[in-house]
């Protein structure tokens, strides 16, 4: 999970930079702070997943599973709260915002399952009964 933690700090940090370019290009200071804004809600929501999940790694299942499904409507809830507040401002472009949230979601969780799948991971392959019997016949 690091490197599917690192892939997508990676991937949001050039999707900031581009999105943040190309929409002070578009829309000025209004499209900076929109996809300034972007990229922490929609990066931020998926990068506190991966980092959750890190975090409960050694924890039990239960508890981990808990920690998680919490943790999941936190964001949602904080989410919400950041978006309901946000409406009442005009100081940032909402296409810019709404554009750059739908590209760091895709973009950053793309990353992270490069990530989590780039990884190699031993694994063993428990014996077989036969095996135990033909080990014992030795």
């Amino acid at each position: 999970m690091r490197a599917a933690l690192r892939y997508g700090v990676i991937g949001l940090g050039v999707l900031l930079v581009a999105s943040v370019a190309l929409a002070t290009a578009v829309a000025g200071t209004a499209g900076l702070w929109g996809a300034l804004l972007g990229s922490a809600i929609g990066g931020g929501f998926i990068l506190a997943t991966a980092a959750m999940v890190l975090f409960t790694g050694k924890l039990a299942p239960s508890t981990a599973q808990l920690v998680i499904l919490a943790s999941w409507a936190g964001k949602l809830l904080l989410a919400l709260v950041v978006v309901g507040v946000l409406r009442r401002f005009d100081f940032f472009d909402p296409v810019a915002l709404f554009l750059t949230v739908v590209a760091a979601l895709l973009i950053v969780l793309g990353a992270e399952t490069y990530g989590v799948l780039s990884q190699k991971v031993p694994y063993v392959d428990p014996p077989t009964e036969n095996a135990s019997e033909t080990a014992g016949q030795s």
